[in-house]
């Protein structure tokens, strides 16, 4: 038993900094900016709560990997299961003005999963003073409610959600509104929504962090396709650098699209074999720190493009150079694609894909070039590949957008889209996160050839 828990120390000694990830810590600066922020637009004598993600479980005693609920993140850097923020700016009491409650590590959890964060680990990674074991949580959370009149929860309002898993947050905001029902509520993300669609410079240099990520597998990939391969060993390729890099995977369900492959947005199979002559999308991303990239690229399988494909490739190339120039501070979202829109048709008509009838007979609603370019072409971009922004009001600096034209003819095999993320600037053009990464055709041919 005495060897047990000296190994048991040794071991949690060993692991005292790796806390499951593999990425450097960020600047604890930064949580603790986004606290003050957040808290700055609190109503009187009112306290939010914040819950980690659940660990979801596939089938016996298998559980997919933790990924931490974004809001929590964004606001304290814990990356860590059941874990809990609470903030509380008018809060009597001024340790408890923010308080983090974790689960308790101990010599079994050190063995069995790696080291928990500790109290004085949980100080260096948030700034967050005042931290409690969440055997805690019953009878500090109760004092504290007995001292506010409103609670902020924190719902996922974003625009594209689609939730149909009752998460950890949805059971506690149940639970609390049902043991107080005399307490005004509140929600969260409006706030949230604000904040996290403008980022820091730390931020900005995670999120640069994982784009150099994606261009190294980038890189990578271009020297490897070749007739023959698989599309799943493209990807194989990009996640072999992607780990070797600390990045923990890719941000998002990647897509290796050959041939028509390319003409489904959404097509993830990647089972496919790449053949001489077809062009691959590659529509994927490297996460870092919890952070996204978003790119996209089109490549010919044979490493030089044909006449035709050339052709189409600058068309979309050449709108999304002109769309990027848009993104200034105080445009609006729906004029800004509107624009795109008339880009768009006119090189669909220099391509002979549209005529004059198709344009002046065309549904307001579908405009004629939907039909080739059916998408939005920007989003934000942050913590999450689709990160929350406020479309209804102006954009303004150092808002993350990607921009993303694409054209698909199924007619002929082959889709093009292409796709960077960029950071508006004050004045002039967005600044590119991705400018390092292959682009114009010769220098995908010149990549693909060496």
């Amino acid at each position: 038993m005495e060897f047990n828990r000296l190994w048991a120390t040794e071991f949690l000694n060993l692991a005292k900094f790796n806390l499951n990830m593999k990425y450097d810590l960020i600047d604890r600066q930064l949580f603790i900016k986004n606290r003050k922020n957040f808290m700055e637009a609190m109503k009187p004598n009112s306290l939010a709560v914040f819950n980690s993600n659940d660990i979801y479980p596939i089938g016996a005693d298998s559980t997919m990997p933790f990924q931490q609920n974004r809001d929590l993140f964004y606001l304290s850097g814990v990356d860590q299961e059941e874990s809990i923020l609470v903030l509380f700016p008018d809060c009597p009491k001024q340790k408890h003005r923010e308080i983090l409650f974790l689960k308790e590590t101990n010599d079994h959890i050190a063995v069995w999963e790696g080291e928990k964060l500790t109290k004085e680990k949980a100080l260096e990674v948030s700034g967050v003073e005042t931290v409690y074991w969440l055997q805690e949580w019953d009878k500090v959370f109760y004092e504290l409610m007995t001292q506010a009149e409103t609670i902020y929860i924190n719902t996922n309002e974003h625009y594209r959600a689609n939730v149909e898993t009752e998460t950890r947050e949805a059971r506690f905001n149940k639970k609390i509104k049902e043991q107080y029902p005399a307490h005004s509520v509140d929600k969260s993300n409006p706030i949230l929504q604000r904040l996290r669609s403008v980022k820091d410079a730390i931020e900005l240099d995670v999120m640069q962090q994982a784009c150099n990520i994606t261009e190294k597998g980038f890189k990578r990939v271009l020297q490897f396709t070749k007739p023959g391969v698989m599309e799943y060993e493209i990807e194989a390729e990009f996640m072999h650098e992607f780990l070797r890099n600390r990045s923990r995977g890719f941000a998002y369900t990647p897509i290796v699209a050959s041939g028509n492959n390319a003409n489904v947005l959404h097509y993830v199979v990647n089972n496919a074999e790449c053949k001489a002559g077809d062009l691959i999308l590659l529509d994927i991303g490297a996460e870092y720190a919890n952070y996204s990239s978003d790119m996209t690229r089109t490549i010919p399988v044979s490493g030089r493009f044909t006449e035709r494909q050339k052709e189409v490739y600058n068309a979309v190339l050449r709108v999304k150079k002109e769309a990027t120039k848009m993104l200034t501070p105080g445009t609006l979202w729906g004029p800004y694609h509107e624009e795109v829109g008339k880009l768009m048709t006119s090189e669909l008509l220099g391509l002979g894909l549209l005529d004059k009838a198709d344009v002046q007979n065309e549904n307001k609603d579908w405009p004629a070039y939907k039909k080739y370019f059916m998408h939005g072409t920007s989003h934000h971009i942050g913590l999450d590949t689709h990160d929350y922004g406020l479309l209804h009001e102006p954009m303004q600096a150092n808002n993350v957008f990607t921009v993303e034209p694409g054209i698909y003819i199924p007619e002929e095999g082959f889709g093009i889209r292409l796709e960077d993320d960029v950071v508006i600037q004050e004045n002039g053009e967005p600044f590119n996160l991705m400018r390092n990464i292959p682009l114009e055709v010769d220098e995908i041919e010149d990549w693909m050839n060496r």
